[in-house]
């Protein structure tokens, strides 16, 4: 049983003793010599049990209200109360977590705002090293094009330089061109050696000095020519024969060269000297070196035009494969920094929503205690209402009561023993009413009050009247009863009393 429940049972039987105790003091006898100042209503004993019967209902009906609101209020009571102790959790706990999840979203708020600036660097830098990494690729890209150009370059010119170097060698070993000695003074005529020379043919070679080795073959004759000079050096005899030799001298490149001869023809003209003009063209070799070095020079060139462009290449490779590597680390630090943005993005709306969650439950809490407390309002204003509905009931009960009833003078005994006696039954009837309630109080179960309804006692009337004047005061009688009767309301009111002190002690 709630402390509430305790609280409305001992003040219903308190209410139950004290309308016991009021019953009986209305109850009692008036006295003759009364001079109470309220106006006396006089009537008959039939009227006057039918006004108190009347009053005595309203004081029932009423005491039954005031019980029902006093149970009312007492639930109300006990809901407001835990109401408001559910308000002081919800208040504490709302408190309690606001003050700690205020300290968490702000952090939540800090790691956000900093996995956010984390994120945006690290998405910059991703960009940037995408950026150089695509930069990096075209120039390697270039520079690959670059190689491959140089290395055209380097086989064009080792095809050059190789061309040239064939055609060296073949100058340098010798090429056979047409030859013809004709007189000096007249190139139209063959000279007179013409004979010997009868291939009419010269071997001609280049020299690394750039000149050229001019070789006549000589078929015939050699015992007759006996010297041949070019410029004043004499030329060489190799012999091929014993008539034949091939004679050779060397020479700038030109078309032709005129040739001092001695020739010993002892049965015409013994030691004849002629000049005779050599038809021969070795110009064909002029240039050739001079390609072979410029071509070499550009194989030399390209290749080391190659040579530099691979190592371009290798660096631009280098410094792409690097890009690529931070490209890499860089989106991986991105990725990172978006997890760890998304997760701190996380723990700041789950701060938030526990302070919003504390928030609801105090605020349902808030509402449900003014709920409760509206409700307890209303049961005071329904309490407060029964009281005093019962307070005027009561006031009509007195009133009913105070009514002078006409009775002949010969049955005034008879009417003061029946007053008597219906104050004894009244009090006997509240003296039951306070037991059941304080018993209904003991069973923790809330019924009605019960209220004492004073006994209606029919008065003994005379057959004969003794008078038709209406009296104005009752005699005087049965004191004894009297005291009785209050000394057993202040015990029924005591049984109400009691309990409450007996808690207050407690």
């Amino acid at each position: 049983m709630t402390s509430h429940v305790k609280n409305t049972l001992v003040t219903t039987a308190a209410i139950a003793g004290a309308l016991a105790a009021t019953t009986l003091f209305n109850t009692t006898t008036v006295k003759a010599d009364t001079t109470s100042s309220a106006p006396v209503t006089t009537t008959t004993s039939a009227t006057k049990d039918t006004a108190i019967a009347s009053a005595q209902a309203k004081v029932n009906s009423a005491s039954a209200a005031v019980v029902s609101a006093q149970a009312a209020y007492g639930s109300a009571s006990t809901a407001a109360s835990d109401a408001a102790a559910k308000t002081a959790a919800a208040s504490a706990s709302a408190a309690a977590t606001s003050a700690a999840t205020s300290s968490a979203v702000a952090n939540a708020q800090a790691a956000a705002d900093s996995a956010a600036t984390a994120k945006s660097t690290a998405d910059a830098n991703l960009a940037k090293a995408q950026s150089n990494a695509a930069a990096t690729s075209r120039a390697k890209f270039m520079t690959s094009a670059d190689v491959v150009s140089a290395q055209s370059a380097v086989a064009s010119a080792s095809a050059k330089a190789s061309d040239a170097d064939s055609a060296v060698a073949s100058a340098e070993a010798g090429q056979t061109v047409t030859a013809n000695l004709m007189k000096s003074d007249d190139p139209t005529q063959a000279s007179a050696a013409q004979q010997y020379f009868a291939t009419k043919t010269a071997i001609v070679k280049l020299l690394p000095s750039g000149q050229v080795q001019i070789t006549i073959p000589l078929t015939s004759g050699l015992k007759f020519l006996k010297e041949v000079s070019y410029n004043g050096v004499d030329a060489t005899f190799t012999k091929t024969g014993d008539d034949s030799a091939n004679i050779t001298f060397t020479a700038d490149p030109a078309t032709s060269y005129t040739l001092a001869m001695t020739i010993d023809i002892t049965s015409v003209m013994p030691f004849m000297h002629e000049k005779a003009l050599l038809d021969v063209d070795t110009t064909i070799f002029n240039g050739l070196l001079a390609a072979k070095s410029d071509a070499d020079a550009a194989l030399t060139s390209a290749q080391a035009a190659l040579s530099t462009a691979e190592t371009n290449a290798a660096t631009v490779a280098q410094v792409a494969s690097n890009a690529a590597s931070a490209v890499t680390a860089a989106a991986m630090v991105a990725s990172d920094a978006a997890v760890v943005a998304t997760s701190a993005a996380t723990n700041l709306t789950s701060a938030q929503a526990a302070n919003s969650t504390a928030q609801a439950a105090l605020t349902s809490a808030q509402a449900a205690q003014s709920a409760a407390d509206a409700t307890l309002a209303t049961a005071k204003a329904n309490l407060d209402s029964a009281n005093a509905a019962l307070t005027s009931a009561q006031a009509e009960l007195k009133s009913a009561q105070n009514i002078v009833v006409v009775t002949p003078a010969s049955s005034a005994a008879s009417s003061a023993s029946s007053a008597t006696s219906s104050a004894t039954n009244s009090a006997a009837s509240a003296a039951t009413a306070t037991s059941n309630v304080a018993s209904s109080a003991s069973t923790t179960t809330v019924t009605s009050a019960v209220v004492a309804t004073p006994a209606t006692t029919k008065k003994a009337t005379s057959s004969t009247p003794a008078s038709s004047t209406t009296a104005k005061t009752l005699p005087q009688t049965g004191n004894e009863n009297q005291s009785a009767l209050v000394a057993l309301g202040l015990a029924i009111l005591t049984l109400g009393i009691y309990p409450m002190m007996k808690r207050k002690h407690a």
